[in-house]
């Protein structure tokens, strides 16, 4: 089974990144015409797009650019000439702490919302699926004329001081993070809604409730065993789709991650920087569906066995002393 889940994570990875590259092909111009613009003759755009390499079939860049990457070699920027990997690791650590940031809050107002659906007996779901619906630059907007405009308690621009990390400036982080996670919680509440109330309809879960069990014990005991394989496979697919969702609150927060280097690069046609930062979300949510799809079986075990031992105990055993 691991083996049949990699070779298909690889395919969907070698798929992805064809699309990636097919998708930049199709833009108009290159990086040898952008920077032979201007006062360059037709005859200095030629040159300099041989130099790049860019007058060779793009079959033959993909494959040269994928053979690459297998041995550990993503190329070099078309425009700056600095090899593609020391550009990602300069700026994945700004992403990827913006990213684990988001993910926290993702899962505690998700799990806020979905406690307030429980105690609300399915109710309060259509608040949720209206907050899914809100676009992302919607949300940046609000965010920083409430938090940074209005109450001035932000930075509007999240830069980060030279040589530092984004721990080094934690307000930096709280626009783009709450940006990023809000529409995040508000979509994994809405598909998690369908489980959690298929759960509170199973008999032993109805059961407990008419018998007045504390509301947190048939949360813990009942229902959180079902909800655990779809939350584990939902927040492999949230952490890929939070990695892509940088490009536009980097860019828009400016904040120095590689959300930020993609949509530069996509300006300037540098096609090796663009498939590198591209590779990183998808490598994200592949690793993830992968170690979700192995942990989900395990989970899924625990859950008849929990119901099990709560259904076989006797109802006097939580009924109050002197009950019917």
């Amino acid at each position: 089974m691991i083996l049949r889940l990699a070779g298909r994570s690889l395919l969907t990875t070698v798929a992805a990144t064809a699309v990636v590259f097919a998708a930049t092909e199709l833009l108009p111009g290159d990086a040898g015409e952008l920077r032979g613009s201007g006062r360059a003759t037709e005859s200095d755009v030629t040159q300099e797009r041989e130099r790049l390499g860019l007058d060779r079939p793009a079959a033959v860049r993909y494959l040269d650019w994928l053979y690459g990457a297998v041995r550990g070699d993503l190329g070099r920027s078309l425009t700056s000439g600095r090899p593609v990997a020391g550009l990602l690791a300069e700026r994945l650590p700004a992403t990827l702490t913006l990213v684990a940031a988001s993910l926290v809050v993702t899962g505690v107002l998700t799990a806020l919302a979905l406690v307030v659906v429980y105690l609300s007996d399915g109710r309060g779901g259509g608040v949720a699926t209206g907050l899914a619906a809100v676009p992302q630059p919607v949300y940046a907007a609000l965010l920083s004329a409430v938090l940074a405009g209005w109450l001035g308690w932000l930075p509007t621009v999240s830069l980060l001081p030279p040589g530092g990390s984004p721990l080094d400036a934690l307000p930096a982080l709280v626009l783009p993070a709450l940006t990023l996670a809000l529409p995040s919680a508000a979509f994994a509440a809405v598909l998690l809604r369908g489980t959690l109330e298929d759960t509170l309809r199973r008999p032993h879960v109805a059961d407990a409730r008419t018998r007045g069990l504390p509301a947190l014990l048939v949360l813990g005991r009942h229902v959180l065993p079902f909800l655990a394989v779809p939350a584990l496979q939902l927040a492999a697919l949230l952490t890929g789709g939070l990695m892509a969702g940088t490009a536009l609150v980097e860019t828009v927060f400016g904040y120095p991650g590689t959300g930020q280097l993609l949509v530069s690069s996509v300006a300037l046609r540098d096609i090796p920087v663009v498939q590198a930062v591209a590779l990183l979300p998808i490598g994200v949510l592949l690793l993830g569906m992968l170690l979700a799809d192995l942990l989900a079986p395990r989970l899924a075990l625990t859950a008849p066995v929990r119901t099990a031992q709560a259904d076989t105990r006797p109802r006097e055993a939580v009924q109050p002393s002197g009950g019917v």
